[in-house]
């Protein structure tokens, strides 16, 4: 293990002090589980939004496939259904 020092907020030393004692672990051990948890739950986050939509390029590409050629002009028609905003451009 590796030693490490950080400053933190006094409210936020609160919250850990009452969780040391509901949980009746070490501060160390509190803060170690919290960390592990945060850090897990950014993992998760990050296939979402952006990176997903690489993927999907990605799958795409590979399989060859042509979408409509005026999808990032009209793809709120395409996804949703409204007007389109260029409708002189054949898809």
């Amino acid at each position: 293990m590796v030693k490490t020092y950080l400053y933190i907020p006094e409210q936020l030393d609160e919250q850990i002090s009452r969780a040391v004692k509901a949980q009746k672990k070490s501060k160390a051990e509190v803060l170690r589980t919290a960390i592990q948890e945060g850090l897990d739950a950014m993992k998760k986050q990050k296939t979402g939004g952006a990176e997903t939509l690489l993927k999907l390029a990605e799958i795409s590409k590979k399989a060859n496939f042509k979408g409509p050629r005026d999808g990032s002009i009209n793809h709120d028609y395409y996804l949703w259904g409204l007007p389109k905003k260029n409708p002189t451009i054949k898809p």
